[in-house]
């Protein structure tokens, strides 16, 4: 599921359960040793399935710790994200040569919970729900603009944001839904899907880069960000990755001299 939402460049991991725990590392299990069971099982699976995408990007396996408030400490040289819920856990990664940020996000396929809506939706975003659940009403609108968030929240703490509320974020939809690919020969689905594309605002400043000389710290993500959503087999995902921009060529503040030799002038 997450290869139809990963730009080129970029390489996913996922599973639907939690295979027997095997490889991780003793610094990366402290980290849970005080957990509940269940929460034990999504780290360890969510771990794994980084490690995997890790390994396909060609980096080395190493402990992947935690850094600043909790988010994970992805390798030098690369951005990712992890995600989990009931049925799904999955992490993407990406090099940082060539993305500033990655974020994803898996959610069950169903409304929110009553009364959260209306601390996840704000400005226009009631009425563009309504408007989009007349015309989909098979798709739990309100759900996909938490995960949309959810998805802009983690590139942002991964490019080392402070604090990023629901009303800082203002999501739009980029044109109808669309049908999903269809699933990888030998996928066991009977669930309709759909997939599509949106724009996400950041109405705060964004995180300002580190000074130079100073050790590697937040990089300025752009105001407008995009990402991707699907639907399929009881599940919702999200993914928002930011490309690094590509710098312009450096133009001499003068024409370039003429090759050519100036013909001496008639005297």
């Amino acid at each position: 599921m997450l290869g139809a939402l990963l730009p080129e460049g970029a390489y996913g991991a996922e599973e639907t359960g939690d295979p027997e725990p095997a490889g991780l590392f003793p610094e990366e299990a402290a980290l849970v040793a005080r957990a509940t069971p269940g929460r034990r099982r999504e780290f360890t699976t969510a771990r794994l399935c980084a490690h995997r995408a890790l390994a396909a990007l060609g980096v080395p396996r190493a402990p992947l710790l935690r850094g600043r408030r909790g988010a994970p400490a992805w390798p030098a040289g690369t951005v990712g994200g992890l995600t989990h819920c009931a049925g799904f856990r999955g992490a993407a990664v990406a090099p940082a040569a060539r993305f500033l940020a990655l974020g994803i996000d898996a959610e069950p396929h169903a409304p929110l919970p009553p009364g959260v809506r209306g601390a996840v939706a704000f400005g226009p975003e009631p009425a563009r729900l309504r408007e989009l659940a007349a015309r989909r009403p098979d798709i739990a609108w309100d759900r996909l603009l938490f995960s949309a968030k959810e998805s802009v929240y983690k590139a942002w703490s991964g490019c080392g944001g402070a604090w990023l509320g629901f009303e800082d974020v203002e999501v739009a939809w980029e044109a109808a839904p669309e049908e999903a690919p269809d699933p990888s020969p030998g996928t066991d689905t009977d669930d309709p899907a759909a997939t599509g594309r949106f724009r996400a605002r950041l109405l705060v400043p964004p995180p300002e880069p580190a000074s130079p000389g100073t050790p590697p710290g937040p990089c300025r993500l752009p105001s407008l960000l995009r990402g991707r959503w699907l639907v399929r087999d009881g599940l919702l995902l999200t993914s928002v990755a930011v490309p690094r921009p590509v710098p312009r060529p450096h133009r001499h503040p003068y024409p370039y001299p003429s090759r050519t030799a100036p013909k001496e002038s008639a005297r």
